[in-house]
Formats: C-alpha cells, sequence, structure tokens
C-alpha cells in the first residue's frame, strides 16, 4: 500500500490564511498545472517538473488525476491545503508518494520552498484516470530547443 501526504509526519496549523492567499484559492479552483514545467504528454500521461528556490512557491492547483511524485532533492515545503490548513513538510531525495482519487474526488494546494536549496520535484499524472484531465496553458510546456 502507497503511503499517502495524509500519512506523512508533519507540522500542522489551523491558523487563518492571509487574506491574499485566501483569494487566490478561491481564482484557481481549476487550475491543472500541477507542476512548474510539462515536460512530457502523451495519451496516457502528464509529466510534471516542480522546481522552486528559496522562498519561491507554486500556486493553488488542483489534483485529480491519479499521480505520483519524487523528490529530487532534499528540501522543507508549507503547503495550505484545501481544508484551509497549513502543513510544513521535510523531503527526502528519492522520497515518492502515490496518489489517487475516486470519480469527484480532488485536492487543492499550493507549495512553497521555505529551505534553503532548491527543491525540486518530479510528478507523473495517469490520464485515464477516474477523472477527466483538466486543460493545462500552452505556457507551462517545454518548449523544444
Amino acid at each position: 500500500m502507497a503511503l499517502t501526504m495524509k500519512a506523512k509526519k508533519a507540522e500542522r496549523s489551523e491558523a487563518p490564511w492571509p487574506q491574499w492567499v485566501t483569494e487566490e484559492f478561491e481564482r484557481s479552483q481549476q487550475n491543472g498545472c500541477v507542476g512548474t514545467s510539462l515536460l512530457s504528454e502523451d495519451g496516457r500521461v502528464r509529466i510534471w517538473e516542480i522546481r522552486l528556490a528559496p522562498g519561491e512557491r507554486i500556486g493553488f492547483h488542483r489534483h485529480q488525476l491519479d499521480y505520483f511524485w519524487t523528490a529530487v532533492t532534499a528540501g522543507r515545503a508549507r503547503s495550505h491545503q484545501q481544508d484551509r490548513s497549513t502543513v510544513e513538510t521535510e523531503y527526502y531525495p528519492g522520497e515518492t508518494r502515490h496518489e489517487s482519487y475516486r470519480a469527484g474526488e480532488f485536492k487543492i494546494h499550493d507549495l512553497e520552498n521555505i529551505g534553503e536549496s532548491d527543491l525540486v520535484f518530479t510528478t507523473v499524472e495517469f490520464l485515464q484516470s477516474a477523472n477527466p484531465p483538466l486543460a493545462v496553458p500552452d505556457k507551462v510546456r517545454l518548449a523544444a530547443a
């Protein structure tokens, strides 16, 4: 059985979010950009990279496809979750988590690098999941060299 983020040990806070976080959350309900760059896509998968320098964040995005992520680098991140909690988590290189969603299920969150070095993940979404894939803009697709 795969360990999900719900089972991962993390520091959790129920403190109210700043107004700008709440407003961005409300605007981003259908954001399918689950990474900073879409590296590859075919009829079965989307392969994403998340690359965040210290202090950078990827805004709120929606997971509704089955997927897994792997931490390429070690680091520490803060994430605002759709239940209005805030979670701080440590990651180690090679750490991998699998998530799956039944029809109508989803997760919305953001991710901020609160560590001292670049934080890099690879995420693979499975397009043939219980929910349809969300549209992603061309600007996030890796441009051919």
